[in-house]
């Protein structure tokens, strides 16, 4: 696919192009990456001013997003890339292997930064999601800043801060600049520019921007910010969609192909019927999203692998409220067990209560089925973003969940974010619905198709 860039996305471009440090503060969905991988090919096949690319992500976001990005695109087709994961054997072979850009999940920087010592071989350090680097305490924050003066470039990937988030922008920006403009410790830049909120005796909680600091701030960070406010560049429509891949791990992969070759066999393709097509169907898509029922209705655990992309992308959404679609009672089991370890308010969306609740900014996380949330319910005030875990071939109910918060009286641009596992029923459903085809049809070829390919192996 030919890349033709929006007006802000070539702004981006140019400017990690023209600036050797530089933090990108845009919402998800908007192109960070391949604005990214474009400034990356243009400094390293046009411009020889870079040679080896360092990027650090979350796990499933190292797996999946940055290959599948490059390979989306015309222009970067000849990127070669190295994932770095797995044991230290495999990193240590992924490191040795000739490639233009490695990728590395940000819990293995300590091991990286030893590995390397005084020898680091990156010019250039992408930080995908770099507020998780906002902790100066860190073992990951504490290890970039001992290579900091070993990289010549650095671009930092993250969604917009709030300003009482702000006050963990200082390791960010420490890390882009030495302390320059934030000063050299968090202590001195928590002095200037905040006072204690919520505090005991003997221990302050939290704390809030003095008067104008905010503004002050962003005039600091004015030259090696992109933006503070995404709106600024964006020229999107008010919805924007966005596919976040999910990437099996080995022993995954190999759980979800024994249970579809099974399964799949079972159903002879000459006497498949929509009924039958329904079952198998909703079947593949409850081993996408990593559990099956068995014939008890008991729960077979297959997998986490979309769980924990699941988790990444609330961490990467930095606080901001996310209506989430399930599709089946054992993802909802699944999802409220696995944010009970967060500090995020969770909520199931029953109750007219519930929906005020949400609207009252009072839940961070409203879980839903989009046959119970379809129709006219008002969630437009509560938030941006749709995260739908596990989609279903309704194409009405579909469009009818998308449209609780992109409707009348919604003030931010919409963001629909779509967990799909490479090479699983996620993605016929996903280019069904976005076809708005047939969806009865598209089961049916999209079953036979891979009734054909398991019978072929």
């Amino acid at each position: 696919m030919k890349f033709v860039p929006h007006n802000y996305q070539l702004y981006n471009i140019n400017r990690i192009i023209q600036d050797p440090y530089l933090a990108l503060w845009l919402d998800m969905g908007l192109g960070k990456t391949v604005i990214t991988l474009t400034a990356i090919n243009d400094l390293k096949f046009n411009r020889f001013e870079v040679n080896k690319i360092l990027v650090v992500a979350p796990k499933k976001v190292a797996q999946g997003t940055w290959t599948n990005e490059a390979k989306k695109w015309e222009h970067l087709n000849l990127m070669r890339f190295s994932i770095v994961l797995g044991s230290q054997a495999k990193r240590i072979r992924a490191l040795n292997t000739p490639a233009d850009v490695y990728v590395i999940n940000r819990d293995n920087v300590v091991w990286l930064v030893d590995y390397y010592r005084n020898k680091w071989p990156f010019d250039m350090v992408v930080l995908d999601e770099s507020s998780s680097f906002k902790n100066p305490q860190s073992k990951r924050f504490k290890a970039l800043k001992n290579v900091r003066n070993h990289i010549k470039r650095q671009v930092q990937l993250t969604g917009t801060p709030s300003p009482n988030g702000l006050i963990d922008v200082w390791s960010q920006i420490y890390l882009l600049d030495g302390g320059q403009r934030l000063g050299k410790t968090i202590t001195g830049f928590r002095e200037r520019y905040f006072e204690p909120d919520q505090r005991n005796r003997d221990r302050v909680f939290s704390y809030a921007p003095k008067d104008g600091a905010d503004n002050r701030i962003h005039e600091l960070l004015n030259d090696v910010v992109v933006s503070m406010k995404a709106s600024d560049y964006i020229e999107l429509p008010p919805v924007t969609y966005n596919t976040v891949p999910v990437v099996l791990d080995p022993k995954a992969k190999n759980s979800y192909e024994k249970l579809e070759k099974e399964m799949l066999l079972e159903v002879d393709e000459a006497e498949i019927t929509a009924a039958s097509a329904a079952v198998l169907g909703n079947k593949l898509l409850q081993l996408c999203n990593g559990a099956v029922y068995d014939e008890d209705r008991n729960i077979v655990q297959i997998h986490d692998n979309k769980l924990e992309a699941f988790l990444e992308l609330i961490d990467a959404l930095n606080g901001s409220p996310a209506l989430v679609f399930y599709n089946f009672q054992h993802d909802k089991s699944r999802i409220t067990e696995a944010l009970k370890k967060s500090k995020l308010r969770v909520r199931e969306l029953k109750t007219a209560q519930d929906e005020a609740d949400w609207n009252n900014k009072e839940i961070d996380i409203l879980l839903a089925h989009p046959a119970s949330a379809g129709y006219g319910l008002n969630l437009q005030q509560g938030g941006n973003h749709i995260i739908w875990f596990g989609l279903n071939w309704n194409l009405e109910l579909y469009q009818q969940a998308n449209a609780r918060l992109a409707r009348q009286g919604q003030k931010e641009k919409v963001f629909i974010h779509q967990l799909s596992v490479l090479g699983g029923m996620d993605q016929n459903v996903e280019e069904a619905l976005a076809g708005k085809a047939d969806i009865q049809n598209s089961l049916l070829a999209a079953l036979k198709a891979r009734i054909e390919k398991v019978k072929g192996e």
